[in-house]
């Protein structure tokens, strides 16, 4: 493409992916320094002081602030579809505190995932979920704030109820009957842990999708980094390369999400493995997304 991929997308990171053992301050800092960042996606800050310092290098910063309330799930293993009220409610609560700090942060909205896939409750699940995502939504339309759901695998290591494009698609269906702030988050890195292609979820999920995440994974079991780890591009045994990426940004480009006026987020979502350097893996990812791009047709 001779036209930026900036023109198409605000290109973001994923803050606690890209540096997940940098002190966050300095970590912000030096996303904000580097201007091939449009935008960052931020967790919870649990300490007061350190929130607030935060969101003053975001202020001056110019990025589109993101707030991604996964962690708030996934690490006290809260689950908004509990079939159990209050599991349910515990849930509910920390995504509404979420609303409450990314606002602060600066951020229109946030994202978070589905509890577990149950096959044989899987309808209560859904049920549930939906009750959830309702009052969250609920919640952030009050503040003009959107809310989205990532698409995650089912089987294979979030085991999220949420799931197959096709479900997914159901899901936000549902969601959009009543709720306008609602949206889906799809990862080119969990296709391959979906059995999915980029045409087909992409195609299936059009209407829904309203933010987007680039990275890799192993699905090959056995494997070192198998499952929902997110390693760099280039990694032994993986899904995703520089053909894969082209291959998305080629659907991507087909099925109108090139909108120069109002530009999607696209984040990467690489970690490093292990005692990789965090530094190396951040340029790997934007030499990858650099070549994919020069290799796109006008």
């Amino acid at each position: 493409m001779r036209d930026s991929i900036h023109k198409y997308f605000q290109i973001g990171t994923i803050q606690w992916m890209s540096h997940p053992a940098y002190p966050l301050l300095e970590s912000i800092k030096t996303i904000a320094c580097d201007e091939f960042f449009d935008a960052l996606e931020i967790g919870r800050i649990a300490d007061d002081s350190l929130r607030e310092q935060a969101k003053n290098l975001l202020a001056q910063s110019h990025l589109k602030v993101c707030y991604g309330a996964q962690p708030r799930l996934l690490g006290p293993k809260l689950n908004p579809n509990a079939l159990e009220e209050e599991e349910r409610k515990k849930a509910e609560n920390t995504l509404l505190e979420a609303v409450d700090e990314a606002e602060y942060l600066g951020a229109k909205g946030i994202a978070f995932l589905s509890g577990k896939w149950v096959p044989d409750h899987k309808d209560e699940h859904y049920a549930q979920l939906l009750k959830t995502t309702r009052a969250v939504c609920d919640y952030a339309l009050a503040k003009n704030m959107m809310v989205e759901l990532e698409v995650f695998d089912y089987d294979m290591d979030k085991a999220a109820l949420i799931g197959p494009a096709p479900y997914a698609a159901e899901f936000a269906a549902d969601m959009r009957k009543t709720h306008p702030n609602f949206g889906l988050l799809v990862d080119l890195s969990h296709f391959p842990t979906t059995y999915e292609t980029s045409r087909f979820v992409v195609r299936t999920l059009r209407p829904y999708i309203t933010h987007l995440h680039i990275g890799n994974a192993v699905v090959k079991d056995g494997c070192e980094a198998y499952g929902d780890q997110h390693p760099r591009f280039g990694f032994p045994n993986s899904a995703n390369d520089t053909d894969e990426l082209l291959d998305f940004f080629r659907v991507l480009k087909e099925e109108g999400f090139f909108n120069a006026q109002n530009p999607y987020v696209l984040s990467l979502e690489v970690k490093p493995w292990k005692d990789e350097d965090a530094d190396i893996i951040l340029a790997n990812t934007k030499r990858t997304i650099n070549r994919a791009w020069a290799l796109l047709d006008d």
